[in-house]
Formats: structure tokens, C-alpha cells, sequence
């Protein structure tokens, strides 16, 4: 089957889906660049990729690669180019509702839970398969290998942060405040932001083996300083912030939090100083000491 069918046929589940493929590839957990590849023909779609296309597109993976629902057990990766052949998905152990945003999704954020809760070396397929309620199969059927998981889990917590931060700052014109409220949302004050950070720290540590953990840690990281950078820029022009090198003033706000986070996260819980109020008042102070513009009297 020629790589351009394949290829419109993953256009029209998109299509249907009536999201934008930026989205699309946010829900089936890959690069937008790699899609965008495929969907231009100059990169091919993987088994897996595929698997994850037609379980949240609702669609049968032979529908995909323009074989029979029968015949897509025998579909090799000559076919589409990939390095397994494509199969149709094992089955549950018991019966159970389509997750929210499909099973790949659903994996994904067990994933990271798992990860928050002992470590990613110390998560098995097993210990995700028990959580989602379905096989050992099941799992390796979206992710293959133990890798891509990672990578998946990975990109998912970039993303899922990054559409946080936009949306928690929608509508924020104060430089100053919004800046603020950055702060805010990478201090561990909550369950749920300790349970992120504590994922973070894990997967810094895979970053320094991984290549591929390697290059999204690069990522993120651009991306999240340019967006603190733009932030201190426009506030140097509304005046609140006096005329520093925003890129510079950036790389040493981000690794203060950063080290501080790490801080908070490996104290013991209560002892005086250690906690994410002394944590945000810290940044808050370096902000003042370095950033905001005195008031001219």
C-alpha cells in the first residue's frame, strides 16, 4: 500500500475528529513535526503510531492501511514501513468502557502516575496494564517498547504543562502578574503539582541516558524560558520590569525554580523554610531584587 493513501486515509480520521492536527497529535502522543511528516509523505507512519490513529480516531487499523478487518493480521511492515507487522488490537480482560480519550491517552497518564508514585525504573507493564484494566498486550500493542512509553509520557507532560501555563495565563496583560503567576504554577503547593514535579525529577535523571529524553528535555526547556524571556521583554517595555537581558534574566529565574522545586521535594514535610510558601516567597523576592522597576516617586 502506497504511503500517500495511507496517509489521506489519516487525514480524513483528523478531519473527522474536527480538531487541528497540533491537537490530534497532542491525543495520539508524538511529535506534531513527525506527523506533520507523515501526513506530507516524507516520513512513514509506525505500527504503533497507526494502532493509536485508529483507537482514537474509532476506526479499524485495516481501514488505515486499506487492507480487510481479516486481513490486517497479515499486513507486514513492508506494506506501510514500519518494523512490525500490523495487528489488530488483543483484547481486554474483561469488557469495560472506552476511556476518556481513548486507550493510548489512558496509558499515557498511568504511566505518569505510576512514574510519580515509585520511579519509572520501578513501573512495569504489568503494574500499567493492572491500572488501565486491560492486558500486557494491550499495552505493548500502542507502545511497543519500553522507550517509546517513556518518550510518550514524556511529551504528554510537556504538552499537558505548556497548555496549563497558556491557559492559566489567558487574558493576562500585567507583565508583572503574569509573570507572578508563572511562579505560581511551577511551585509544588499541591498534590498534584508535587506528583509533576516528582515526575519531572525522574525523568531529568533519563534525560542525562536517554538521547531521545535527551533532545524533549531540550525542548521543553527552550520553550520554557523563551516564554518567561517574553514575558520579562514585555514587562521591561510596560516598565515594570527595569532593562535587563531577558534571555539571561530567564535562564537564572528557571533554574532557581528549578533547584528550589528539588529542594521542597526532598525535605522533610513541615520543617520550617523548606516548604513551597518559603519556596515562593524566595522567587518572588528574586524577582523584586533583580527584575521590578523601583517606583518613581
Amino acid at each position: 500500500m502506497q504511503q500517500d493513501e495511507v496517509a489521506a486515509r489519516v487525514r480524513q480520521v483528523i478531519d473527522a475528529t474536527g480538531v487541528s492536527a497540533r491537537e490530534f497529535a497532542r491525543r495520539i502522543v508524538i511529535d506534531p513535526s513527525k506527523l506533520s511528516r507523515s501526513l506530507n509523505g516524507t516520513r512513514r507512519f509506525t505500527a504503533a503510531e497507526l494502532a493509536r490513529i485508529a483507537d482514537i480516531g474509532g476506526v479499524d487499523v485495516g481501514r488505515l492501511i486499506g487492507a480487510t478487518a481479516g486481513a490486517a493480521d497479515e499486513v507486514t511492515a513492508g506494506a506501510v514501513a514500519t518494523p512490525s507487522t500490523v495487528r489488530s488490537p488483543p483484547p481486554s480482560r474483561s469488557p469495560s468502557p472506552s476511556p476518556e480519550g481513548g486507550r493510548p491517552l489512558q496509558i499515557v497518564r498511568e504511566t505518569v502516575r505510576l512514574i510519580a508514585e515509585r520511579g519509572f525504573h520501578a513501573v512495569r507493564v504489568a503494574d500499567i496494564a493492572a491500572a488501565c484494566h486491560t492486558s500486557t498486550a494491550a499495552i505493548h500493542y500502542h507502545f511497543p517498547g519500553r522507550d517509546e512509553l517513556l518518550e510518550a509520557a514524556v511529551r504528554w507532560c510537556m504538552d499537558e504543562d505548556t497548555r496549563h501555563r497558556a491557559e492559566a495565563t489567558a487574558g493576562t496583560r500585567h507583565a508583572g502578574d503574569e509573570l507572578r503567576l508563572l511562579i505560581e504554577l511551577q511551585t509544588p503547593r499541591t498534590e498534584q503539582q508535587r506528583r509533576q514535579w516528582c515526575v519531572w525529577l525522574d525523568l531529568w535523571a533519563e534525560a542525562a541516558r536517554s538521547t531521545t529524553v535527551g533532545r524533549l528535555h531540550v525542548e521543553y526547556y527552550r520553550q520554557w524560558r523563551g516564554t518567561v524571556a517574553d514575558v520579562i521583554r514585555r514587562g521591561v517595555e510596560q516598565g515594570v520590569f527595569r532593562p535587563v537581558d531577558a534571555d539571561g534574566a530567564a535562564l537564572a529565574l528557571t533554574a532557581l525554580i528549578d533547584g528550589l522545586a528539588s529542594q521542597v521535594l526532598a525535605a522533610e514535610p513541615g520543617l520550617p523554610g523548606t516548604g513551597a510558601p518559603a519556596m515562593h516567597d524566595a522567587l518572588i523576592a528574586h524577582v523584586d531584587a533583580c527584575l521590578t522597576a523601583p517606583v518613581s516617586g
